[in-house]
């Protein structure tokens, strides 16, 4: 009998090659996805009746009780896989935490704060590459694909407006929780944690691999005519975590682009400003350049921090 010791173990699933990596990390994302769903269906349908289940399924949000049998889908079906899969392919799998999900707090505090400016001085720039990615055209003989990618960019829209209407103030914290925190949690351990990681070891490249994540991260959302905002935010997801070594300031900045939208969207609804969320035409070319220069200067700061901070830990 041949005993074989945890760190032997640890050691031959960091041999197996990437490719292998990503595929069985799918399986067990789709695998999560299918119970979740079939979980959250489940609960949905006995509190609220298998009718408001097939309302859902049937994209018929007008139904009594659709709206609460929508959140217990989307929690158990969506947000909790997202997390589930990373954590398990992380501690279980890959058996290696530390590297495929990077929940370590060892790094200084004023990343958070480079990010949270970062984040807010990007608007500018996420607004113009809305704009660019709304005038999208494809060729003729591609109409019909363009048909069903306007039809899909509908139907999230119209799921998202659901999802964001908001009544009262205790409507507006559970959103800034789930679709704020979770979500941004969740996402983060996926993208930037295990789906980067193993995108790293396979090319050897940490620059192809956020730039490969961000441009999954963001066909995932399936919202064609936002994808060019969305690569952005995952490629800056991508190098916080690539250059701090910790995922949380990913997860910081994920909140903060989350979070703005869910207060902005409730102050726009209770008529508190009167600036639209959905308006994509508040800058001019003035603040898009200076949006970019000053993103720019503070994301050469946020790796100069980082990179001392860890040539330290050496010494």
């Amino acid at each position: 009998m041949i005993n074989t010791t945890d760190k032997a173990l640890h050691n031959i699933d960091n041999q197996m090659h990437p490719a292998l990596q990503l595929l069985s990390f799918i399986l067990i994302f789709l695998a999560a996805l299918i119970i979740g769903n079939l979980v959250g269906a489940g609960i949905a349908a006995a509190f609220y009746g298998l009718s408001s289940v097939m309302d859902i399924a049937q994209g018929n949000y007008t139904a009594p009780h659709v709206t609460n049998a929508l959140w217990i889908v989307q929690i158990a079906g969506t947000t909790i896989p997202i997390f589930v899969a990373p954590v398990f392919y992380a501690y279980v799998i890959a058996r290696d935490p530390q590297d495929y999900v990077k929940p370590t707090f060892r790094f200084p505090l004023i990343l958070l704060a480079l990010v949270f400016c970062i984040m807010f001085i990007s608007s500018p720039l996420i607004e113009f590459l809305s704009n660019i990615n709304e005038k999208m055209v494809l060729p003729q003989f591609l109409s019909g694909v363009q048909k069903w990618m306007r039809a899909s960019e509908d139907a999230a829209q119209k799921l998202t407006t659901l999802l964001l209407k908001m009544n009262s103030v205790w409507d507006m914290l559970f959103n800034l929780i789930v679709i704020g925190l979770l979500t941004a949690i969740a996402e983060e351990f996926m993208f930037r944690g295990v789906i980067q990681t193993i995108f790293t070891r396979w090319t050897n490249n940490k620059h192809a691999a956020i730039w490969i994540t961000a441009i999954l991260f963001s066909a995932f959302h399936m919202e064609f005519f936002g994808f060019l905002p969305r690569l952005m935010l995952g490629v800056l997801f991508g190098y916080f975590v690539a250059w701090s070594g910790s995922i949380w300031p990913a997860v910081w900045a994920h909140f903060i682009n989350n979070g703005t939208a869910v207060v902005v969207t409730y102050l726009f609804q209770q008529k508190k400003i009167s600036i639209n969320p959905d308006d994509q035409h508040v800058f001019n070319w003035v603040g898009y350049v200076f949006s970019l220069v000053i993103v720019l200067f503070l994301l050469y700061v946020y790796r100069n921090i980082s990179l001392n901070k860890k040539l330290l830990r050496l010494y």
